[in-house]
């Protein structure tokens, strides 16, 4: 019996060893008015390992996807990527002038203050992938610096 108490340990051990490689800090989204139908979300995460952001869902919208935003020629430009590089080490911004979460379809509307929770799949060098739930406060688009950028004709 004792071989398997120490493996079930070893495994409860190595869970909350993955658990721990990725955080993510500062979480927010930006609240919408009614009968808008996207939004984005946006924070810093950090993994301890080489990893990459392959994946958003969130209960709030129909459809969640990783996009980038460049600058070229004085245009802003977005498309959707299909993972975000994580180096060990480094804090990753997502925010809307780079890589951002598109909350889009959404059920309702987002309000200011609102808790929006979102789940965060994270995949490391191994293949290993790891789930974190989020909760990211929605804040006023008055609360913070404009940035002009047009996801209507990119969808």
């Amino acid at each position: 019996m004792k071989p398997v108490k120490y493996l079930l340990l070893s495994l409860l051990g190595m869970s909350l060893q993955v658990s721990a490689q990725t955080v993510v800090e500062d979480a927010w989204v930006r609240a919408t008015v009614a009968g808008q139908p996207s939004s984005g979300a946006f924070m810093h995460i950090t993994s301890t390992t080489d990893s990459k952001l392959i994946d958003v869902k969130s209960p709030v919208a129909g459809t969640v996807q990783i996009h980038q935003s460049t600058m070229e020629n004085d245009v802003m430009s977005m498309k959707s990527v299909a993972s975000v590089a994580l180096p060990a080490g480094k804090t990753v911004n997502i925010d809307p002038e780079g890589y951002h979460v598109m909350l889009m379809d959404l059920v309702g509307q987002i309000k200011d203050g609102q808790d929006v929770p979102l789940t965060l799949v994270v995949e490391n060098a191994k293949g290993e992938k790891e789930s974190i739930e989020v909760t990211a406060k929605a804040r006023a688009l008055n609360s913070m610096p404009m940035h002009h950028h047009d996801h209507g004709a990119m969808h």
